[in-house]
């Protein structure tokens, strides 16, 4: 079992007092948010898709732990600039070592949070870019929201 002093390494805390990309993005196309109703953690991601696919800019909002808050930052640093393709392949277990420190499991729901607001983000595109805009990827799909 890890020790809860391990968790706080020094990359975690410099990503939750220094936080990459943290804020609203105004020209925005995509994003969601999500909630861990065990500690009430939230994330926000949003996302500006370019016509060739790739995630121009990515930023994150929320409230919560230093696990939830960081890892977050760590996501949004990671997939800027990456294919759609790309972000979409990016695993929980991927996630997980992009942390760092071993989790326990509920420690590690802290973590995925923002990685399953990305996926679901991915898929949302937000108002005034709609589906039947056919000069930019079509990404339909449930959000957290509809899946719950």
């Amino acid at each position: 079992m890890p020790n809860e002093q391990d968790i706080y390494e020094e990359h975690v805390l410099d990503h939750y007092e220094d936080p990459y990309h943290r804020g609203e993005l105004a020209t925005a196309t995509h994003g969601d948010e999500g909630k861990n109703p065990l500690c009430g953690d939230v994330i926000q991601i949003s996302l500006r898709l370019g016509r060739d696919g790739r995630i121009e800019e990515a930023w994150f909002d929320g409230e919560g732990c230093v696990i939830s808050q960081a890892s977050a930052s760590m996501l949004i640093e990671k997939i800027e600039g990456k294919t759609v393709d790309e972000a979409k392949e990016f695993t929980a277990n991927e996630m997980l070592d992009l942390f760092g420190p071993k989790l326990t499991p509920n420690r590690q729901k802290c973590c995925l949070l923002s990685w399953r607001v990305l996926q679901s983000a991915l898929h949302s595109p937000l108002d005034g870019n709609s589906d039947d805009d056919e000069d930019r990827p079509n990404f339909g799909g449930p959000s957290l929201v509809e899946e719950s």
